[in-house]
């Protein structure tokens, strides 16, 4: 049986570039969307193709939900539940820009209000519903007569789900002309620290990635601005991310290459985070 991802926003951008890099690792997918049908659908496709090539045989479905809405939310994981039966990682990657980029002094309520649901209280309450089916998914694989709670003693049971949270280095550099998206990616940082603190008795590691600057229909408007930036070194790594260097990271994980390591931020920005004199 194939382990089961679920990537929230995974039609386009970094969540395909995700759903394409598990594929590969032999993963079914659900690949969940909120608008672009035809997009998610490809990717579905193309992840089929992805682990064909690969040599595996996997199964990726698409859910249309909102996560910014309670009944979305609670419709996504039950439809996961229903095609999959079991869930092995969360990938929490759904997230929106402003609409326009204002200045702090200008910025609007709503906006913010905006960000703040999708971006942040999304995925918050479902890791809620997730990580609440993955504790029963552990209590029921460990043997009989196992103490509660306790998934990592010896003789367990391999099933060690994982849930994984995409946020941003705006999560600490300021950018004034989008303030309530850095505001929502710091928000988002806490998510990580605070379920992996909760779950660790589970065995249920969570781990935050922070991309940096990544080539996706969101930094296209800025790409003359990034173009020169990177050329002048903002990154020590002077190239463009690519939705698949945040995939390589998830799969990564996703094996449980950390075993020892829950809690953590991996920074996949080019080495955007270094302070250099």
């Amino acid at each position: 049986m194939n382990p089961v991802a679920l990537i929230t926003g995974a039609s386009r951008g970094i969540g395909r570039g995700i759903a394409l890099e598990l594929a590969g690792l032999g993963h079914d997918l659900a690949i969940n969307f909120a608008t672009n049908q035809a997009a998610a659908a490809q990717t579905a496709t193309d992840c089929v193709a992805r682990a064909r090539t690969a040599g595996r045989t996997i199964r990726a479905e698409t859910c249309q939900a909102d996560v910014s809405a309670a009944a979305d939310r609670r419709r996504l994981i039950e439809w996961t539940r229903a095609q999959f039966h079991r869930l092995d990682l969360l990938v929490n990657n759904a997230g929106v820009a402003p609409t326009v980029r204002v200045d702090l002094l200008e910025a609007a309520e709503e906006s913010f209000d905006r960000l703040m649901n999708i971006n942040v209280k999304g995925p918050y309450f479902l890791t809620q519903l997730a990580a609440q089916w993955m504790i029963e998914q552990v209590q029921a694989s460990q043997p009989s007569g196992a103490a509660p709670g306790r998934a990592m003693h010896a003789g367990a049971p391999a099933y060690r789900p994982k849930i994984v949270t995409i946020s941003s280095v705006s999560a600490y550099a300021a950018s004034t002309n989008r303030g309530e998206y850095c505001m929502a990616k710091a928000a988002l940082s806490m998510l990580t620290p605070l379920y992996a603190a909760r779950l660790a008795e589970y065995g249920i590691h969570v781990y935050e990635i922070r991309p940096g600057i990544i080539a996706t229909d969101m930094t296209g408007p800025v790409k003359p601005k990034y173009d020169e930036l990177i050329a002048g070194g903002l990154t020590p790594i002077r190239r463009w991310g690519q939705p698949a260097d945040i995939g390589k990271a998830v799969v990564a994980l996703a094996q449980d290459l950390l075993p020892f390591s829950t809690g953590e931020v991996i920074n996949v920005d080019g080495g955007f985070h270094l302070r250099q004199l």
